[in-house]
């Protein structure tokens, strides 16, 4: 179920929230979680059992951790217990066909790939239900009592999809204890509409210049008209992915919970180091706190420093999908915060205006890596941004999708946001919401299937 569908604006949320603002407070976690389950079965109803079980095996593995506090052999077994379990299953799952296919590659091999669909979401909830292990074992929170609640943790609907990725030592508090007001209620739903008009209005309507691309062949592209297509797959995957993350920080606010930022503006970095500051916030935030730095950080040296860094970012791109191109994705950022770290971020902090540029040029070219998943067509794609063919194709696009392309890039500055706020709770703002709203459900009403695009990793 998507959140930008009408079955779920006007079926799914009403019905949920009447109930769970009505029925008793120690009920609401209950409903929460059986809520949540109905929510990812109607999408996956197979895999429902996959969640239930990664639920009550973390659920043993935490009882466990704690109830032999004394033995540490103990604790580490069951420890790596889980996460053999968390991370096998991710990789089977996402993983099994990729690793197939390069095996019948290098030996010539013919071993038939494996006939399993990816569950949706387990790249988010893995992550989620692993640091709550490893919090645990850490001691840096109690073990969960209640499977419920343990389960209302890692199957919330608002973000067990596609993020943000939250820690259950940010949420155990209120999942025991939260209060709940108009204002935050208020607050949410004007998070929603504003998440749901990024995905709707921008996100989508830009991402068609991007899907023409391919349409028309990447051989076949200009240099203007390569360049163009590529801002547009930039804005699209921005206004898509943070208008979810906002959609999700907006519905966890109307239920009494405060879900962290995932997004702070990142096409404003001056430099590739600020950028994964400002993108993808929280996944960026797990992978420094559960594996950069267990490898040991930069508290080892630089040699090892690099080749800690170089793991991370192979995995973050991993992570992202089982293509090589996510790996080479993952590479590319690893190399430029490397030089960055050495000495290129000293050169941009004395240089603003060419910090701009080469950052917004470096994410440019990563998010052409990212999107095209076969090296060939990427090697295709790269010639062709810099072939200097010019021809006139670019302005019929330019001319069809420009006024979106602008307003792309205007919102993803802060420069209305800062207007916004201060128009907050006035009337004119509460006016510009129900109109995002109405154009909303209106593309909606006429529109196809709009999945969001993190949804696939």
């Amino acid at each position: 179920m998507l959140f930008s569908s009408l079955l779920f604006i006007f079926q799914f949320l009403p019905i949920f929230f009447i109930a769970y603002y009505l029925v008793p407070v120690r009920f609401r976690n209950l409903l929460l979680f059986l809520a949540s389950l109905f929510f990812y079965a109607w999408g996956e109803p197979r895999y429902v059992i996959l969640i239930l079980i990664s639920i009550l095996i973390n659920y043993i593995a935490g009882r466990l951790i704690e109830y032999f506090d004394k033995k540490g052999r103990i604790r580490v077994t069951i420890l790596i217990l889980a996460i053999i379990y968390n991370i096998g299953t991710l990789m089977f799952f996402k993983y099994s066909n990729f690793i197939i296919e390069n095996i019948n590659y290098i030996f010539n091999s013919d071993i038939s790939f494996l006939d399993i669909a990816l569950p949706l979401g387990i790249s988010f909830y893995t992550f989620q239900i692993m640091s709550y292990t490893i919090d645990v074992y850490r001691r840096d929170t109690k073990a969960e009592k209640s499977y419920i609640n343990l389960g209302a943790y890692l199957c919330m609907f608002p973000q067990l999809i596609a993020g943000p990725i939250v820690v259950y030592t940010q949420v155990s508090e209120k999942l025991n204890k939260r209060s709940y007001h108009l204002k935050d209620i208020e607050d949410g739903l004007k998070t929603f509409v504003l998440g749901l008009g990024s995905k709707v209005l921008i996100a989508n309507n830009v991402g068609a210049l991007w899907n023409e691309m391919s349409q028309i062949g990447y051989s076949n592209l200009s240099m203007p008209l390569a360049w163009l297509g590529l801002l547009a797959f930039t804005l699209q995957i921005y206004f898509d992915f943070n208008g979810y993350s906002l959609m999700a920080i907006g519905l966890g606010k109307m239920l009494g919970f405060d879900f962290p930022q995932n997004f702070n503006f990142p096409y404003i970095s001056r430099s590739i180091t600020e950028y994964w500051k400002r993108w993808h916030i929280t996944l960026s935030t797990w992978f420094k706190e559960y594996l950069y730095i267990p490898l040991g950080g930069n508290r080892k040296g630089k040699l090892r420093t690099y080749i800690n860094m170089f793991i991370v970012w192979s995995v973050t791109g991993l992570w992202h999908g089982a293509s090589w191109n996510f790996v080479c994705w993952g590479i590319y950022f690893f190399i430029l915060l490397s030089l960055e770290r050495l000495f290129f971020k000293k050169w941009l902090d004395k240089n603003v205006i060419l910090a701009r540029i080469y950052t917004i040029l470096a994410i440019l070219i990563g998010w052409m890596i990212f999107a095209i998943t076969e090296l060939g067509n990427i090697k295709i794609y790269f010639g062709r941004l810099f072939s200097f063919s010019v021809t006139e194709d670019w302005i019929y696009y330019l001319r069809n999708y420009g006024i979106i392309l602008i307003i792309g890039i205007l919102l993803s500055t802060p420069i209305l946001k800062k207007w916004y706020d201060r128009q907050n709770n006035k009337i004119l703002c509460n006016i510009l919401l129900l109109v995002i709203f109405l154009l909303s459900i209106a593309y909606l009403v006429d529109a196809a299937y709009n999945p969001f695009l993190y949804f696939r990793f």
